[in-house]
């Protein structure tokens, strides 16, 4: 049981010996302010109205009647009835002990343990590049997955490829008049086509590579447009897996619309499925969703008048058939532009009976790209659009996704590319690995200076006497707790909030206290400390997919 948890025992003893109704859920909260204590619960206002007693007086007994335990020093009553316990000193420095002896599996849990989870992220359209907010969504996306499986989840993460539809077809037209342009004829793009230079790239590719070269040009429209379709997307979503790749980021499934659902007849399948439950109705030649009995703000088209399925039915189906088959939670990261089509997708799920806490939309809020402040335009490529791979040759791998996980995802975020190359602390990422760097630069100079360090059972933690040594204590314990809040309330950003305010509790320590020095004692006391803030702050890059740099 974590920390808090052992608090919230304590609590429930209190009240049942002091004959107080049972408490649900007890949360708890690390003050500000040093003089409120380690952590703090308003449990005594929750209780005061079904205890009919005043919550000031209920946490009064709650103190009196508090069991003892290693973990606290003391309990006090705060303000209307807030209760605020201390740790104790003692117990905070013996469990160095235990986050040097858990390792890498320090912060991990099981609160997540038995949930089969499908976790959907990026899902950019395949007619193009990879954009400065696909490498947002990819970092929150791929962070997700990291911290609900150390929670003991079952992550499926999954890319869907929409290689159909109306944006399948713009595709490859747009393709078509780059190779007829190539081939001197005076082609012009689609009204709805793609002008990025990467069709010229394409199209002189097909031309020079493909056996059937131009003659591809000679079939028939339908034949035609469904071969050059079929080329554009395999190339442009390999050119997408290949950036992510680089990206640390791998999906266990990529998904095709036209293969997995289409051609499955997964979407009549969910027709005919809401026809016999009545779900369905006709009118004026299209078939309709009753969407607004479950909640939506109005009926939805499923199957158009002209026969052409809507992407809201076929959506509905690869949820249903798909996405829930062998999964008990579905999570999809969308941008700001699917914001209204969340409602009518959780109707139709609502309506096929899965219920509303098993399917979790995260809108991805945009990204703005600055340097020093000033708007910039990097994309020689694309025009108004900044390319993924051309961000990450400028600021590399970790500098892009800390920096992205240092705001919730439905934040807009200032990306400044000056401040994510900047070697001061002013770059959060460079300010958390400089931590860990620093400390494994201590371990080299002791091996260089062959000093014998005891094992850490051996070691006497009560040399740890500084209030700035107990303040990292203190906040190293926190971290399994911030991990699980973090995967609970799917919210990254938590993690690297969490590590920069370490990094800024151990730079000051490091730069004001010698670690390696005469006092044997002293010295191996803080090198457990040390060792066990680098372990904590590498777990916790581990996290977010960045890396923990051995010098910097």
């Amino acid at each position: 049981m974590d920390l808090t948890g052992r608090l919230t025992e304590g609590v429930r003893t209190a009240l049942a010996k002091a004959g107080l109704p049972e408490l649900d859920e007890c949360v708890w909260e690390a003050p500000r302010q040093v003089e409120h204590g380690d952590y703090a619960t308003n449990a005594a206002m929750v209780l005061a109205r079904p205890a009919r007693r005043a919550p000031r007086q209920i946490a009064e007994l709650v103190v009196k009647h508090f069991p003892l335990l290693p973990e606290v020093d003391r309990l006090e009553v705060a303000g209307p009835g807030f209760l605020n316990v201390f740790l104790s000193p003692a117990w905070c420095r013996s469990a160095v002990r235990q986050i040097l002896e858990e390792g890498p599996r320090y912060g991990r849990g099981s609160s997540a343990r038995g949930r089969r989870v499908r976790l959907e992220f990026v899902s950019a359209n395949p007619t193009g590049p990879l954009v400065i907010v696909n490498a947002r969504a990819a970092a929150i996306g791929d962070a997700l997955a990291r911290l609900l499986r150390s929670q003991g989840a079952s992550v499926t993460t999954e890319y869907y490829v929409n290689d159909a539809g109306n944006q399948f077809e713009a595709l490859a037209g747009s393709l078509e008049a780059r190779m007829r342009q190539a081939l001197g004829e005076g082609a012009a793009l689609p009204e709805n086509g793609y002008p990025g230079e990467y069709l010229v790239d394409l199209a002189r590719d097909y031309l020079e590579i493909e056996p059937d070269g131009p003659r591809v040009l000679e079939l028939p429209p339908a034949g035609r447009l469904r071969r050059l379709g079929e080329y554009a997307v395999h190339r442009i979503v390999e050119s997408q897996r290949r950036v992510l790749e680089d990206y640390g980021v791998a999906f266990d499934l990529w998904t095709s619309e036209q293969r997995d659902v289409r051609d499955a007849g997964l979407p009549e399948k969910a027709i005919a499925e809401f026809l016999a439950r009545g779900l369905a109705y006709e009118r004026e030649g299209a078939l309709w969703f009753r969407s607004a009995d479950f909640g939506d703000e109005k009926d939805r088209v499923l199957r158009k008048s002209g026969g052409e399925l809507t992407y809201f039915a076929v959506d509905l189906a690869l949820h249903h058939y798909r996405k829930f088959d062998g999964f008990d939670r579905v999570v999809n990261l969308f941008g700001p532009d699917h914001h209204g089509y969340v409602p009518r997708v959780r109707a139709g799920l609502r309506a096929l009976g899965h219920p509303d806490a098993a399917f979790e939309v995260l809108i991805v809020q945009l990204v703005t790209l600055l340097r020093s402040g000033e708007p910039v335009r990097m994309s020689k490529r694309r025009g108004e659009f900044v390319l993924m791979e051309e961000l990450l040759e400028e600021v590399g791998r970790d500098a892009a996704r800390f920096t992205f996980l240092t705001r919730r995802h439905d934040s807009p975020l200032e990306f400044d590319l000056a401040v994510a190359t900047r070697q001061s602390a002013e770059n959060p990422v460079y300010y958390v690995q400089y931590a860990h760097a620093r400390i494994r630069s201590i371990w080299k100079q002791v091996a260089e200076q062959g000093i014998t360090v005891p094992p850490w059972e051996e070691v006497d933690l009560d040399a740890l006497a500084l209030p700035e040594e107990l303040r990292i204590v203190k906040r190293l314990l926190q971290y399994p707790e911030v991990v699980a809040g973090a995967a609970r309330a799917l919210e990254p950003h938590r993690i690297a909030y969490w590590l920069t305010e370490l990094a800024g509790l151990f730079h000051p320590y490091y730069r004001s206290h010698r670690v390696i020095q005469q006092d044997a004692r002293l010295m191996a006391a803080r090198l457990a400390l040390a060792t066990s803030v680098g372990q904590v702050t590498k777990n916790g890059l581990d996290l977010l997919g960045v890396t923990a740099p051995e010098s910097m």
